[in-house]
């Protein structure tokens, strides 16, 4: 038996055997193992867990052409998110049409599959000269599921909820708004289950319903429902054959194809941005669709193990996909984009990751971009504080995307 498998089974076996009746308490306690958010079964899942070779990174030497090693590796994980849904003519429906500071605001919808329609705005300066570039702005979680693409747009009259919302996690700057003033084409949607697609306790008011007359207490208090049914959403979805990220992706794909109808559009200039779960969606988004000229992934990368021991509480089940990182680990899937303008930005001070493993994921990536011979189209920078998508870091996301979508 080779040697690491038998002292990865010699661990198990630790992990898992109790103490014999008659074994005397050593001289002096051990000392304590690091928190662990799995707590005495850790050892377990540490003991379990395959080696990290990652046999499908484009740094193995076996591969050498970026094109053939994206075949592969887009395939692979591809299944792990699980067959797309059945798709569907968009027929896209406006309901509304208004403008306040120069951004006219569409308020319209689209299908992404049978019976699935998607509420989405698209924001555009009321002179923008078109063919634009355009953007697919991607919402952020933060346990704030009543609402979704209002969490990157400034209405002017925003629900104090968004108002603490967006000072927290956007400087009190929501993304979409700005993108449109600076001459993009932006979209925004509800990620499933969030805004008009979030979950509704049996008696209580439609999807649909009004947000604006909730207070604060109320938007709380409906927010704590939703979130008690993450888990019922992935178990409703793994008996259906699909998985909660997979259909994000979808969604987010299908956002594309809708932009890409638009008369104010060029097709040939999209980009993607998001911040934490907006974040994760811009990083699967950039790597598995070949349509996505720049992408900026803002507070959320980080190899994967990590964060096992005690970064897992902090993170949705969405964020989590069956199976993919015996094959890639998270930097290696945001490497699908290699060549093409990749950006990462994140905060020295974010809970979420560890730092080592942010660290650890932007080298990974600068050495994925140098092996495919384009070491300019990767950018990655690090902030002071805490887990956030503020002013200043929207400034060099801006210029990134002005960089590579306005030339």
């Amino acid at each position: 038996m080779p040697s690491r498998q038998f002292s990865r089974r010699m661990l198990l076996a630790s992990a898992v055997a109790p103490s014999a009746p008659g074994d005397a308490p050593p001289d002096r306690a051990a000392p304590e193992a690091p928190r662990a958010d799995s707590g005495s079964l850790f050892p377990i899942i540490e003991a379990l867990a395959p080696a990290a070779e990652y046999p499908l990174s484009f740094l193995q030497s076996r591969f050498r052409s970026v094109a053939g090693w994206r075949a592969e590796a887009r395939a692979a994980v591809l299944a792990a998110l699980g067959p797309a849904p059945r798709a569907a003519a968009l027929e896209p429906a406006v309901e509304r049409l208004f403008e306040q500071d120069g951004i006219v605001f569409e308020k319209l919808s689209f299908a992404t599959a049978p019976g699935v329609r998607v509420p989405a705005y698209l924001l555009r300066h009321k002179g923008l000269r078109t063919p634009a570039p355009a953007v697919v702005d991607l919402h952020s979680h933060g346990g704030m599921f009543l609402f979704g693409k209002e969490k990157v747009i400034d209405f002017g009259n925003n629900h104090p909820a968004m108002r603490e919302y967006h000072a927290v996690n956007y400087g009190g700057r929501p993304t979409a708004t700005e993108l449109a003033r600076r001459g993009f084409v932006v979209i925004a949607i509800d990620a499933f289950p969030f805004g008009e697609r979030r979950y509704v306790a049996p008696g209580g008011p439609p999807a649909g319903w009004e947000r604006a007359k909730l207070s604060l207490a109320e938007v709380r208090r409906l927010n704590s429902q939703c979130r008690a049914k993450e888990s019922t959403i992935v178990k409703t979805l793994a008996y259906a054959g699909l998985t909660w990220p997979g259909v994000t992706l979808w969604d987010d794909i299908r956002t594309v194809d809708y932009l890409c109808t638009r008369p104010e559009v060029d097709p040939a200039r999209i980009g993607c941005v998001g911040v934490s779960f907006g974040g994760w969606r811009s990083l699967f988004l950039g790597a598995l669709d070949g349509r996505i000229r720049a992408c900026c992934i803002a507070g959320f990368l980080s190899t994967v193990r990590p964060m096992m021991r005690a970064h897992m509480d902090t993170h949705s089940f969405v964020h989590f996909v069956p199976g993919l990182h015996r094959l890639m680990d998270l930097p290696d899937v945001a490497g699908l984009r290699a060549a093409k303008p990749l950006m990462v930005l994140q905060c020295r001070g974010d809970s979420l990751f560890p730092p080592e493993g942010m660290q650890a994921a932007a080298d990974r990536l600068a050495a994925v971009y140098a092996k495919a011979g384009a070491p300019e189209r990767f950018l990655a920078r690090f902030y002071d504080g805490p887990h956030r998508f503020d002013a200043a870091m929207q400034e060099d996301a801006f210029a990134w995307l002005d960089r590579w979508l306005k030339a």
